[in-house]
């Protein structure tokens, strides 16, 4: 079982910057996919941006050139700047975590509040 710990979120206007951070801890697998996700108040959960271990990443199209997410192996973290922030990067952000093994159960943090002004 891995536990998520998102912290970093909070206000800014439009055109501002936040950075988000996400620490993992328990069972890790070596090889996983680490990776951001959002939901706006009457929307479904979306993809933002993930990241392989190997350093390979995929962003959503409405993020591309605005956020860039890394991650340190060895602390088992993952992070995502998010540069020239727009209301409609409005909504709570979740951390997830999944093994690079079949069937394996992806873990989710608890969720940190993003608030873009206009």
């Amino acid at each position: 079982q891995v536990q998520l710990v998102e912290s970093g979120g909070g206000l800014v206007q439009a055109g501002g910057s936040l950075r988000l951070s996400c620490a993992a801890s328990g069972s890790i697998f070596r090889i996983n996919t680490m990776g951001w996700y959002r939901q706006a108040p009457g929307k479904q959960r979306e993809l933002v941006a993930r990241i392989i271990s190997d350093g390979s990443t995929n962003y959503a199209d409405s993020v591309k050139g605005r956020f860039t997410i890394s991650r340190d192996n060895a602390k088992n973290t993952v992070s995502l700047q998010m540069n020239s922030l727009k209301p409609e990067d409005t909504a709570v952000y979740y951390c997830n975590y999944r093994a690079a093994v079949a069937g394996s159960v992806a873990s989710w943090g608890q969720g940190t509040q993003v608030t873009v002004s206009s």
